[in-house]
């Protein structure tokens, strides 16, 4: 029996009052003497399910050695540092020792009792011998599962490592191994790993000239209140001095602090290393933790969260039963003390995280990446350390979009082709857009279209675009210096891929081709040969990989292709329609509806890519999982890219250009015909379109799906739980921390967060000239997927192992080569989609006063209406009232009375060269620009790179004077070992 103490001794008072609270609210307590009975059976060795020190057996010194940070054993003293999960068979009849839900026990008590009566009145059935046989082999192999188990944890034993099991009953077929690293393990392994620990030494460090420092100074205090309060997140004018951790030069190290010198993060990744390196020989074929975990040895791997600090809890005698049920009370209610939604006062970096990073209340203040890093580690802190320089480079580039997009609102009214379009004195009569169901229109009808495609179309939409390029630039190379001071920061200069090697080990799925393979050429093949995966056996797998992936973006174009259809379908039967509404709202209906189609497909198709390009790359069997990755990451970039862009650039490159004339129209299957432009041109459009598709995926697939799916499985779950809401809050206060984060989502990785920012930045950069405000929806996006994804890792999925890593990886190169595209495909936007150019060619060359009046005429050709094929004149000829023998149309074309007719003009030829010429002087002029920016900024600041040279003189110098002193040591050695001999003889001449 316990009772909570404080540090002086006395009860504490606010707990004793929210014990009586909880006990009267929520549960009923667990009786002394029940208690007292499952400590009697503890003791007499009965069902102890723990395989360690009982708590009632510490030491009085070790009790007050203070608390320790992070779970422990339950010796209260070794921390846990990892832990494995495993299925448990449950015995026939358990007795559950506490209870907290006494129907339930009454429950299982009635129906234990009834099948022990229908036991004595029936006898035993006769098992089949199939089912008997069945549960014999199920046997064999979870015999055979606990030997490799046992070996396994042998083996973790002899490399040093603590154990402890705990099978319990609060998650009935689920045991914990937890695992502790001493601190003889823990040095052995950071030297092997060569992990950089700060050494006692510390230096200034100078952010700069005076006059730079003075900048920084006052920019920080103006930045203040957005940055979060956290410590680790300050300027730092102190710096120390790290090297790469040995045994042989422990001196250098600050070790007066055993247990913080390694933080949890370090001590993790430690013992996941010893986990691989661990193997289990003794059975066929040589196994590890990651076949154990694909063998289902093992369920689970996973470091722990951080816990709050429980106070000291003291042995006592109790006097009365009230004071036994307000301990375990206060004991339930501390349980929770420091964790995410706890109560504790110290709060830990987990906590810290969530109040400080993880809350949408603080969506305006910067990240704290220093504390990001120390938890999760090196790669995650870059992933968001990147999404956070993003962010930020997302605002300049959405107050220019604004602008632009407001400019074209302000210059709307002035806009002379738009005013000719939409003045009624012009009775232009346009040429049906359709066979036979579509009749004449008059182009003032499109007046909506030409005066909102002005938003998107207007001069100020190439200064835009060469804007964003060299802003692409600026990105890649403010990313650069930033991640080069995170390395300096994190001491990651001298970290090189190579130092990893030793860490990227086997993946399951090879070692158990390995193993086929062996067991295969066991005969054939000499023992001492060394097995291995070659690309003969990885062949059919090449080739079913790429025959699959050419076919899904064949699936891809098939699709854009079916909405081309219903948006040709869709057209004539609006145009044939009685209802005068759908008639007149035919151009927005078709837009609308094709665009949201579009959007579904694509996130439907998203899935399904994701999914077929995992099962494609395991079809391969990849060796390590940095391979696994980058292959993973290849197929689906190509398969998400096509499947999210293909419909955008049919809209800007190929819509209205294989349409041909009236008369001469291009049809596919049959009496389809290809659509046309609208007089306008196809912009507007490709805006709607990218419009909803960035919208739809970020507010749908990307926020929604991670708010909503996660809330549904929690549903799914407690409605499948048999304890109400209350029950269910009761239980989880009784879990420990191995047990919740049992409970949470596995961590999948980063590929999917940095796939959906690299797609999202392929919609900011790629067709920016049509839809200025992208990167205002984009900014808007991030700032909201900052914090969700940052609630995610705090709160929803288990601590992942901390990976180290100098940058990004392959993202990177995605990136720039997505910039250096996006110049390209912004350059033949505005040449061929937008009506840029042709506006130039005529004010330049036809207009007769210089201006653009008369633009809209010279687009538009004439038909001789008696020209149209045998069955494509429209069935209402007399829909504008009258006869219609010349009708017009957007092309340049000579005119039916030429000498030849219908052919593509000079202007045609004069206004292609003139596009194609811009598209060759954009692209080099931007990339020239580009180019010059890159030259221009330095990949390192010039602190950073002088901060790093001095290290290396400190480093040199430090080990200068360790070897100056080691030097004088053995010289003052060799001056006094000579001495001794010579006074001996001295001392004896006289008793000579």
């Amino acid at each position: 029996m316990f009772l909570v103490h404080n540090l002086s001794g006395s009860l504490l008072p606010e707990l004793e009052e929210q014990g009586a609270m909880r006990r009267n609210d929520y549960y009923i307590p667990v009786s002394c003497e029940e208690k007292a009975a499952d400590l009697g059976n503890t003791k007499d060795g009965g069902d102890s399910k723990y395989d360690s020190i009982p708590l009632s057996s510490l030491k009085s010194d070790e009790a007050a050695s203070g608390p320790k940070q992070g779970p422990t054993f339950q010796d209260g003293q070794r921390r846990v540092d990892y832990v494995l999960t495993y299925h448990v068979q449950k015995p026939q009849s358990v007795r559950r020792k506490t209870s907290h839900f006494g129907d339930y026990r009454i429950l299982r008590i009635l129906r234990r009792s009834l099948s022990m009566m229908k036991g004595r009145d029936m006898p035993p059935p006769k098992e089949d011998p199939e089912v008997a046989a069945h549960k014999h082999r199920l046997d064999y192999h979870e015999d055979d599962k606990r030997f490799r188990q046992t070996e396994f944890e042998d083996n973790l034993r002899e490399m040093g490592l603590e154990l402890e099991k705990d099978e319990g009953n609060k998650i009935p077929g689920i045991g914990f191994l937890k695992i502790h690293a001493p601190w003889n393990v823990l040095c052995r392994e950071a030297e092997f790993m060569k992990l950089k620990m700060p050494t006692k030494k510390v230096y200034e460090v100078k952010q700069g000239s005076n006059v730079v420092e003075r900048i920084n100074l006052f920019i920080r205090k103006v930045t203040a209140p957005l940055h979060p309060k956290v410590e680790p997140n300050r300027a730092q004018n102190v710096k120390h001095l790290s090297h790469p951790f040995s045994r042989e030069k422990q001196h250098l190290f600050d070790l007066s602090d055993r247990e913080s010198f390694f933080d949890s993060k370090t001590r993790a990744s430690i013992v996941y290393e010893v986990l691989k390196r661990t193997r289990c020989t003794k059975a066929k074929y040589t196994m590890g933790i990651t076949s154990l975990l694909g063998n289902g040895v093992y369920t689970a791997a996973y470091p722990l969260h951080d816990v709050g600090i429980l106070p000291h809890i003291l042995s006592i005698p109790m006097q009365s039963q009230a004071l036994c049920d307000q301990a375990t009370l206060i004991v339930s209610l501390l349980v929770l003390q420091g964790d995410v939604d706890g109560m504790g006062p110290e709060a830990n970096d987990r906590k810290i995280l969530y109040e400080e990073w993880a809350s949408y209340s603080v969506f305006y203040k910067y990240q704290p990446i220093g504390l990001i890093r120390k938890y999760f580690g090196e790669k995650i802190g870059l992933y968001f350390a990147w999404l956070g320089v993003y962010t930020q480079m997302l605002i300049p580039a959405s107050i220019v979009g604004a602008i632009v997009f407001l400019y074209g609102c302000a210059t709307v009214d002035n806009d002379i082709p738009s005013m000719e379009i939409c003045d009624p004195r012009n009775n232009i009569t346009m040429c049906p857009l359709c066979d036979r169901a579509c009749s004449y229109w008059e182009l003032k009808t499109a007046c909506g279209t030409a005066r909102a495609s002005h938003l998107f179309d207007n001069p100020a939409t190439v200064f835009f675009s060469i804007f964003m390029a060299l802003w692409a630039a600026m990105f890649m190379e403010h990313w650069k210096r930033r991640q080069m001071r995170l390395n300096y920061i994190w001491d990651l200069t001298g970290f090189e891929e190579e130092e990893q090697a030793h860490k990227d080990h086997h993946r399951t799925e090879y070692e158990i081709q390995v193993m086929q393979k062996t067991l295969k050429k066991q005969d054939m093949s000499p023992k001492d040969k060394k097995v291995k995966l070659t690309c003969t056996d990885r062949a059919p797998a090449y080739m079913m990989g790429l025959f699959t992936m050419l076919f899904m973006v064949g699936v891809t174009f098939a699709v854009v292709f079916g909405v081309i259809l219903y948006r040709i379908s869709i057209r004539a039967a609006l145009h044939m329609s009685s209802n005068p509404t759908a008639r007149s709202n035919i151009r927005a209906t078709v837009k609308g509806t094709a665009a949201v189609i579009n959007l579904v497909i694509i996130i439907i198709m998203d899935e399904i890519y994701g999914a077929l390009a995992r099962w494609l790359t395991l079809l391969e069997v990849p060796k390590t999982d940095k391979s696994f990755e980058e292959r993973l990451i290849i197929k689906t970039f190509v398969l998400k890219f096509a499947n999210a862009f293909s419909p955008i650039v049919y809209l800007a490159f190929f819509r209205g250009r294989m349409v041909g004339r009236p008369g001469d129209y291009v049809y596919v299957i049959g009496s389809y015909r290809m659509e046309e432009c609208a007089h306008a041109g196809c912009l507007m459009e490709l805006c709607i379109q990218l419009c909803i598709t960035m919208l739809g995926k970020q507010l749908i697939q990307n926020n929604l799906f991670e708010i909503a799916i996660p809330k549904i499985k929690k549903l799914i779950r407690r409605r499948k739980s048999d304890m109400d809401s209350q029950q269910q809050e009761d239980y989880n206060m009784t879990l420990q921390r191995h047990e919740k984060d049992h409970f949470l989502g596995p961590f999948v990785g980063l590929s999917p967060e940095y796939m959906e920012m690299i797609i999202q930045f392929g919609m900011v950069t790629l067709f920016v000239a049509s839809f200025p405000l992208a990167p205002l929806f984009a900014l808007l996006n991030n700032i909201i997927e900052i914090r969700l994804d940052a609630k995610k890792f705090v709160t929803e999925v288990r601590r992942p192992i901390a990976a180290r890593a100098k940058d990004i990886g392959i993202w990177y190169n995605l990136l720039r080569g997505l910039s250096k595209v996006a110049v390209i495909v912004n350059a033949f936007v505005i040449s061929f989609t937008s009506d840029f150019i042709p506006r130039l060619v005529y004010q330049y060359m036809y207009s007769p006063d210089g201006s653009m009046h008369g633009f809209v005429n010279h687009t538009m050709s004439y038909f001789n209406v008696s020209d149209f094929q045998p069955g494509t004149a429209p069935l209402q000829p007399m829909h504008l009232g009258y006869e219609v023998q010349i009708c017009r149309y957007k092309d340049y074309r000579e005119t039916p009375w030429s000498n030849t007719p219908y052919d593509l003009s000079k202007e045609f030829w004069a206004i292609l060269a003139c596009r194609l010429a811009f598209v060759v002087v954009f692209q080099n002029v931007v990339m020239l620009m580009s180019d010059f920016v890159d030259w221009l900024i330095p990949d390192i600041p010039k602190d950073i790179s002088l901060q790093i040279h001095k290290e290396k003189i400190l480093m040199v110098e430090l080990f200068m004077k360790e070897e100056e002193g080691k030097k004088l040591l053995r010289d003052n050695h060799a001056n006094q070992s000579p001495l001794q001999p010579r006074s001996r003889p001295a001392s004896h001449t006289p008793s000579n």
